[in-house]
């Protein structure tokens, strides 16, 4: 049976709803074709999402396209509850905000007893408890997020991976659009929205230059913070150099910074050393999937207090009687302190994982039990389908010029 915080959310979770879906143009243009021909009837699909208002699209047009979904939250913190209570007026939901760690595991458990046959996954929680409990009948799935991925990889690795994902994540139409400018946005949106404070002259530490890490400080630079970027990958550290921020290591950039971003998707590239030399006053807040990049655990276990001082900030006294401030217990601060990305950037990672569903079912018997990317022909058909919706045309290639493209001569 369905579990939700307040079923009586339902109408606002509507409105919110409507809301996305009326700024996701390339989804529901997709949605519209894939109604008619139903590519997705009678399939069961198990989805592990954070459960926001552009979640409540995909689910919608999976619904469209005939499929059977059970729908659980990919983030203890996550879950807007007027969406997870509109949701369950249309299928079975086991989503609510605050869960527990035992409760959140339990809500993955209800969608696989429901023995679905692809999983849809954000962080690959349910992808991975779905072979700790050699689950049965599933026949491939997706993976959302970056920290997913590298998780099924080390799987497929090991030789233990058993059916066969796309990785959403490793689109184009994916990553330097959701990963960059989606969490750019939001992630600053949730540090703004838990402390009130202003970004401008703040010194902000950014962990990691990936896109995730990119689209961070470039939206902290755009807003007036003096951006240092933290990186350990010499490559990526020498083009956020390019790009005009100082770089450095934690070591160092822990004394001097007032905010700190980690972005990284990797265990503690925050550890409790460096926030012992933090200043007074300075912000922690995560942007990753999981809630392991600050050493938070350390950091509570020697705290001589804890409080919350506002909506999801956490004051923690350190034994040298200096105070920081945690955003969100260091989980994905974009999620809990605001409504993630913005619905025209999730438009094209969610019309990807409806592509993945159909690409799953059409073609699953012949596909090895790996990792795959996401053919270029789809992510061709999400980018045009969300130029449209941006009423933006693009031009063609000529004949002549398809030609010079495939040939050494001038």
């Amino acid at each position: 049976m369905t579990k939700v915080a307040d079923p009586k959310l339902s109408r606002e979770g509507e409105r919110n709803f409507l809301w996305a879906k009326a700024h996701m143009g390339a989804l529901t243009t997709l949605a519209e074709k894939y109604a008619k021909s139903k590519p997705l009837e009678g399939v069961k699909l198990g989805v592990c999402l954070h459960v926001t208002k552009e979640t409540s699209v995909l689910i919608d047009a999976l619904l469209a396209a005939g499929a059977d979904v059970r729908l659980a939250g990919a983030n203890p913190l996550s879950t807007q509850d007027d969406i997870a209570a509109y949701l369950s007026t249309r299928t079975e939901v086991w989503a609510w905000r605050g869960q527990s760690a035992k409760e959140y595991d339990w809500c993955i458990d209800q969608v696989l007893r429901s023995r679905p046959e692809q999983l849809i996954d954000d962080g690959a929680d349910m992808h991975v408890a779905a072979h700790v409990s050699r689950a049965k009948g599933i026949v491939g799935g997706s993976e959302e997020t970056t920290t997913g991925v590298v998780r099924l990889k080390a799987l497929e690795a090991d030789g233990k991976l058993t059916y066969p994902v796309i990785a959403v994540n490793d689109a184009k139409t994916k990553f330097m659009f959701d990963n960059r400018y989606g969490t750019g946005q939001s992630t600053l949106d949730g540090i703004m929205r838990a402390t009130a404070l202003l970004l401008a002259g703040v010194k902000t530490v950014v962990v990691g230059y990936g896109w995730v890490g990119k689209g961070v400080a470039m939206r902290a630079r755009g807003m007036g913070a003096r951006v240092t970027v933290v990186e350990v990958d010499p490559i990526s550290a020498l083009e956020a150099h390019l790009d005009g921020f100082d770089v450095s290591d934690i070591g160092a950039a822990a004394p001097h910074g007032e905010l700190f971003i980690t972005t990284t998707g990797m265990k503690g590239v925050i550890p409790y050393d460096a926030v012992e030399k933090m200043k007074e006053g300075a912000i922690l807040a995560n942007a990753g999937h999981f809630d392991v990049e600050i050493d938070v655990k350390t950091m509570i276990s020697k705290a001589k207090g804890v409080k919350a001082v506002r909506p999801n900030v956490d004051e923690v006294t350190l034994p040298s009687g200096k105070k920081v401030y945690l955003i969100g217990k260091g989980r994905i601060a974009n999620l809990v302190a605001a409504e993630g990305h913005p619905p025209e950037v999730m438009q094209m990672s969610f019309a990807n994982q409806m592509m993945a569903a159909i690409r799953i079912h059409d073609d699953h018997g012949k596909m090895q039990k790996r990792v795959y990317g996401v053919p270029r022909e789809l992510e061709d058909e999400v980018a045009r389908a969300a130029l449209k919706s941006m009423g933006i045309s693009i031009g063609t290639q000529t004949r002549q010029q398809k030609q010079y493209a495939k040939s050494w001569k001038l």
